[in-house]
C-alpha cells in the first residue's frame, strides 16, 4: 500500500493503484476515512504507526465493499476506536438493503454485511473534530463526504472519481463507464455532485484516483455534465 502525504493533516493510502482510504491527523490522533479492500488492515496500521499517532476514529463515506473491506479486521485490533457512519448508510452495514419511502434507484449491490458496531451516527452538518459531514446521496442511498474545515479539503468518497479526469458519480462515459455502473441513483448523484462543487474545496480527495488541487472548476464542469445527462436532477 502506497502512502502519499497530501497536506500536513491528510494522507492518502492507495492499494493496487486504484483503491484509496485516508488518514486525517487531529492533533495527536488520527481519523481513518474508509478502510479499503479486505486484507488492508495491516498496511493501514503500519501507515498509522509510521506517522506516530493512534487511530482514534474510523469514519465511513459509504458501505461498498471496497470502502469497508477491512473494517472488521481493524475494529478487532482497535477496540477503542470509534466507528462513525451516516445514519442512512448504517443500515447497509447491517445487511439491510431495504429502501425508504420515496427512495428509488438500481438494485443495490456491492455491499457486505459487517459485524462491527457503529458508535456514532452522523447526518449532514455534524462535526467530527475538524471534519464536517456533507450529505451527498446518489452513489449509495446514504453516501456522505467529509470537509476538513481547517483547509477546505474535501474527502468525497465515490461522489467523484479522478482516474480519467474529474468525473461525477452517475456520469456515463463509454470509455470509462464505472461512475455510472456503480452508482445507485444517477440523477441524485448528479445533484449531489453540484452540491459538493458549490463548496469550492481547496482539494478533492476521492476513493478512486489521485487527489486534485484547486478542483472547483473541474468539479463544476463534471457536475454540469452529469446534470445534462440526467436533467431531472435540476428538479429534485
Amino acid at each position: 500500500m502506497q502512502t502519499v502525504r497530501e497536506t500536513d493533516n491528510l494522507y492518502r493510502l492507495t492499494r493496487l493503484g486504484v483503491f484509496n482510504c485516508f488518514l486525517v491527523r487531529e492533533n495527536d490522533e488520527l481519523t481513518l476515512v474508509d478502510t479499503n479492500l479486505p486484507g488492508s488492515a495491516d498496511a493501514i496500521l503500519q501507515a498509522a504507526r509510521s506517522l506516530g499517532y493512534p487511530i482514534a476514529r474510523i469514519a465511513l463515506t459509504h458501505a461498498h465493499f471496497d470502502h469497508i473491506g477491512s473494517l472488521d479486521a481493524l475494529t478487532g485490533v482497535l477496540p477503542d476506536a470509534k466507528l462513525i457512519a451516516g445514519t442512512r448508510e448504517a443500515r447497509l452495514l447491517r445487511g439491510d438493503l431495504s429502501l425508504d419511502a420515496g427512495e428509488s434507484g438500481k438494485p443495490l449491490f456491492g455491499f457486505r454485511h459487517v459485524h462491527s458496531q457503529v458508535h456514532t451516527l452522523v447526518n449532514d452538518g455534524d462535526q467530527l473534530g475538524s471534519l464536517r459531514v456533507v450529505a451527498c446521496p446518489g452513489h449509495t442511498p446514504g453516501h456522505i463526504a467529509f470537509l476538513d474545515c481547517r483547509d477546505n479539503s474535501l474527502l468525497a468518497g465515490d461522489s467523484f472519481m479522478t482516474q480519467k479526469g474529474v468525473m461525477a458519480a452517475g456520469t456515463l462515459d463509454l470509455l470509462f463507464p464505472m461512475p455510472a455502473i456503480f452508482s445507485w441513483n444517477n440523477e441524485l448523484s448528479a445533484r449531489s455532485a453540484a452540491r459538493l462543487a458549490a463548496i469550492e474545496p481547496s482539494r478533492l480527495a476521492v476513493g478512486h484516483g489521485k487527489t486534485v488541487e484547486s478542483p472547483a472548476a473541474q468539479m463544476e464542469r463534471a457536475a454540469e455534465i452529469a446534470i445534462r445527462q440526467h436533467p431531472g436532477a435540476r428538479n429534485r
